[in-house]
């Protein structure tokens, strides 16, 4: 039987480590200005590129991956390594960076932080979120739409977790965490299917002319 009175705590720290506002308290600090009011409207990697370069929002990126394991190691440490647990704490934390308490509940779409959940999900297995990061490159690379490789990074992973026989509870956390990030790029499905997605450059692949 699940103890949710203990595990309560616990869902609470991921959410407040979680809701940490990387991308917001960055660009305020050096522009004195809202990230949210740019580019995108999030405080993620992605939406701070646009404002500081790609050097902070690698910055931000691992950062934000880092905080989604947290809470995760910090429970982990403290002798609660259950599945189920550190699924739950592990969801509390991309819902933290999603709609974090600190900044009126406006974040982001919880990418980076969902990979930082899926890779200490198992510490000596971070295999599902490395081949997720591939696909994530991959496609990034072909489509040039950082939403494109962002879900499906995300779904790639969830099913590296199911080949990689995971207990039961991280593959439904890496499926939800699937969902959570359509849910909130459901304005970007929308610009996918009408044809006029943002694009990025790619990193090596030469645009053809006229494109």
């Amino acid at each position: 039987m699940i103890e949710i009175g203990k595990f309560f705590p616990w869902i609470i720290l991921g959410y407040l480590l979680g809701s940490f506002p990387t991308g917001f308290i960055l660009v305020k600090l050096i522009r004195g200005t809202d990230v949210r009011s740019m580019g995108s409207g999030n405080i993620g990697a992605t939406n701070v590129s646009r404002v500081l370069g790609k050097g902070w929002a690698v910055f931000t990126a691992i950062f934000d991956m880092f905080k989604g394991a947290a809470a995760m190691l910090i429970t982990m440490f403290c002798g609660h390594s259950g599945s189920v647990l550190l699924s739950l704490v592990g969801l509390a934390g991309v819902i933290g960076h999603n709609y974090p308490v600190w900044i009126g509940f406006r974040g982001g779409k919880g990418v980076a932080t969902s990979f930082g959940v899926i890779a200490f999900f198992n510490f000596f297995s971070p295999l599902p979120a490395i081949l997720g990061g591939v696909i994530w490159f991959a496609v990034r690379e072909v489509s040039r739409m950082v939403s494109l490789a962002s879900m499906a990074a995300l779904g790639a992973s969830a099913l590296f977790m199911f080949f990689f026989a995971f207990p039961s509870a991280y593959i439904i956390c890496g499926i939800c965490l699937c969902i959570f990030s359509m849910w909130r790029h459901r304005d970007n499905i929308k610009r996918i299917m009408a044809g006029n997605e943002n694009k990025v450059k790619p990193f090596f692949l030469k645009r053809k002319k006229g494109t």
